[in-house]
């Protein structure tokens, strides 16, 4: 019984830590480079191009709290750099984070 009880909570416990450590969201922002981050907040299309081209890698930047998320799958936002966008994706707060299933240009 002791075993039936420990192998319920450790269960648990993974679900928890794993629905707390990615959390599936649709978030507004810009695109920008990992150099600059949220100084290009909609001003800095070529700039942002031009970084990437040089190395930097692409970042995202929350438009409501300009906290800057690293993007784990960056060919995702490519043809995006720069641009005000919407994305939908998953994101790792304890890593900041975000996996993009979907960006699209914001409206």
């Amino acid at each position: 019984m002791k075993r039936i009880v420990f192998l319920f909570l450790l269960v648990v416990s993974f679900a928890a830590i794993a629905a707390r450590a990615a959390d599936s969201t649709q978030v507004n922002g810009w695109i920008s480079d990992s150099m600059c981050g949220a100084k290009h907040a909609g001003t800095g299309s070529a700039c942002v191009k031009k970084c990437i081209e040089g190395g930097m890698t692409p970042v995202f930047v929350d438009e409501g709290k300009k906290a800057v998320w690293s993007i784990d799958n960056p060919d995702a936002v490519k043809g995006f750099y720069g641009e005000h966008v919407t994305i939908h994706g998953t994101t790792d707060a304890d890593k900041k984070s975000v996996h993009v299933d979907s960006v699209t240009a914001a409206k």
